[in-house]
């Protein structure tokens, strides 16, 4: 038994970090989704597969250019990455202030203050549809990848 009092941890401190595995397990899996985009650039071809309605319609679908806007803001160019799909920029920083909130919730043992109702996700649904709307049109053309 450990008797010195400066290394051992205070009340609650084990059951916090027991609380935030899962938390941090998504962060790692995500973490390492990103490392792997970051080493392989999706502006090369033959890395990743073709979006399949890109191929088959010409028409462009709100992931398009998700991986590479990924790529762009894990090399710290966040013009590019707004540039080849602005929509998944702000998807990226919505679910890391998600993921904030999660885990400062799981580490205080309280449930996610995060409550999405059905005008939410027609909200984020109508969005998407706009904007990818928008970018097949031949105005949107800034909006493609």
């Amino acid at each position: 038994m450990n008797t010195d009092p400066g290394t051992t941890a205070p009340p609650g401190a084990d059951g916090a970090l027991r609380r935030l595995g899962v938390p941090l397990a998504v962060l790692g899996s995500v973490a390492a989704a990103f490392a792997y985009v970051a080493a392989v650039d999706p502006n090369e071809p033959g890395h990743y597969p073709a979006c399949p309605l890109l191929h088959y319609t010409g028409l462009y679908c709100p992931g398009c250019g998700g991986l590479r806007s990924a790529h762009a803001l894990t090399h710290g160019d966040l013009p590019a990455a707004l540039g080849a799909n602005a929509v998944a920029v702000a998807g990226f920083g919505v679910l890391a202030v998600v993921w904030v909130l999660w885990a400062a919730a799981a580490a205080r043992g309280r449930p996610v203050p995060l409550r999405l109702g059905r005008a939410h996700l027609w909200g984020v649904g109508a969005v998407l549809a706009l904007f990818t709307l928008v970018r097949n049109l031949p105005s949107g053309a800034w909006l493609h990848p």
